[in-house]
């Protein structure tokens, strides 16, 4: 429970369903929120329920956090999101939740679940601009088993609407993009609180390897940048590469940060892996992103190649690539390199 809109609503069902609730608000970073932590135990209180706080911040830093930094310091662009709901969410505070006799987690995900003879599977929730099963991907099965998502079939005004009408003492606030543990959304500061040495300047360069100009950071730029460039152009220009290595950044046109597919490593299927090496699929390569019809098809040590039917802007290794057919989220992995032949 964070005292939000979605788990204070998800919370408030349960105990008129007739459930034993118990609400957990977790501790993940130093500094976080004890606004929310408050905000949480008024709505736990109002439904009559016990509340917990659960430490989790040096679980959330190992897990997630050491990982991000890693990633971000290697010039690739992580998902901690994914790793998060993963380990720490679904992992770390679902074995505390067993530990006390609960037989499932319920959160304010917007995603929606199936049990079927082969298993659990996982599908987008009604509400296609709430829908997460992309953050989702990587639960294995005995985590799916143990987890209630009661607003997969909700919009979400209609929530808004049953908070309002049940007198939840809830705030409204406006929808995030940011990152829980970096509520400015200021990535490069957080990277150079940490590795101080990654603060230097360097060469700005096209894809033939001429000098358009310096940076003071690649970790300042991301895949797809053409804003705040710093250099001069006749046409324009965007990311196309980063290399962390030698601390350059690589610009080109448009049509050359397109990409015709990408390798996908640590795949992870929701259910049963597919048997043939070709698999047809829509590829989403972020979470906005719409989709590209794709086919994958196996690699070695449990990586796949993808290859879109139409070129995609602005692959970014680090992201993750989730595979769907219609609505079922299928499996996912990590983008670790475009290809642009």
């Amino acid at each position: 429970m964070s005292g939000g809109v979605d788990s204070s609503a998800v919370a408030a069902m349960l105990v008129e369903q007739g459930h034993e609730v118990l609400g957990f608000t977790a501790r993940m970073w130093e500094g976080a929120s004890e606004e929310d932590i408050r905000r949480a135990r008024q709505v736990a209180s109002f439904l009559g329920i016990r509340h917990q706080v659960v430490d989790a911040t040096d679980y959330f830093r190992r897990m997630v956090l050491e990982p991000f930094l890693s990633e971000y310091y290697s010039g690739r662009t992580p998902s901690p999101c994914i790793v998060c709901n993963q380990h720490v969410k679904f992992g770390h505070l679902l074995l505390h939740a067993r530990r006390l006799g609960c037989t499932h987690v319920a959160t304010g995900h917007y995603a929606r679940l199936e049990q079927r003879e082969d298993g659990w599977h996982l599908f987008r929730a009604r509400d296609p601009q709430k829908d997460q099963s992309y953050f989702l991907h990587r639960l294995s099965q005995e985590q799916l088993g143990s987890i209630l998502f009661p607003l997969f079939d909700r919009l979400k005004e209609d929530v808004r609407q049953y908070v309002v009408g049940r007198g939840l003492p809830v705030t409204f606030r406006g929808e995030s993009q940011d990152l829980c543990f970096l509520p400015d959304g200021d990535y490069p500061a957080f990277l150079e609180k940490h590795y101080p040495e990654v603060r230097k300047k360097g060469r700005i360069l096209d894809v033939d390897g001429k000098i358009l100009g310096e940076h003071s950071g690649f970790y300042r730029f991301t895949i797809g940048q053409r804003e705040g460039l710093g250099v001069a152009s006749a046409s324009r220009l965007y990311v196309r590469e980063l290399r962390p290595e030698s601390n350059e950044v690589v610009l080109a046109p448009r049509e050359e940060v397109m990409s015709s597919g990408c390798r996908i490593e640590e795949v992870h299927w929701v259910g049963l892996e597919p048997e043939p090496d070709r698999l047809d699929c829509r590829i989403r390569l972020r979470y906005r992103h719409g989709g590209a019809d794709s086919f994958i098809q196996k690699l070695d040590s449990g990586a796949v190649r993808a290859t879109f039917m139409e070129k995609q802007f602005a692959v970014t290794p680090g992201q993750a690539a989730v595979f769907y057919r219609g609505d079922e989220v299928l499996g996912g992995g990590w983008i670790s390199q475009a290809y642009y032949d």
